[in-house]
């Protein structure tokens, strides 16, 4: 069964634009691994100010190679004036579940 991993981050406000940005020019860097299935950015609505990244796996062993190579590659890139840019979370946390069941829409 599939793996999900969601990334709890805490992102202020004036920060919030700054870190859809980043996932938006990154997403190329996880859509071409191997075993990746499913990815979302989830924004909140109201009474948060934690995003949540969904990420869906075929299996823990295809999580961890992605950790290790690309993503460890597309966080580490230097922004202008070749420095690391500042993060735009200010706290993360890691969530891992299994795919107990799943369903989709009929017919789909």
């Amino acid at each position: 069964m599939s793996v999900v991993k969601i990334n709890v981050l805490t992102v202020p406000a004036e920060q919030r634009e700054v870190l859809e940005k980043r996932f938006a020019a990154r997403v190329s860097a996880v859509e071409g691994s191997d075993g990746f299935e499913w990815f979302e950015l989830l924004r909140p609505v109201e009474g948060t100010d934690q995003y949540l990244v969904y990420t869906r796996w075929r299996d823990e062993e295809s999580f961890t190679a992605w950790m290790e190579g690309t993503m460890k590659s597309a966080h580490g890139g230097a922004g202008e004036g070749g420095e690391r840019p500042k993060p735009a979370a200010t706290g993360s946390t890691l969530w891992s579940f299994e795919v107990a069941q799943s369903a989709g829409p009929k017919g789909a």
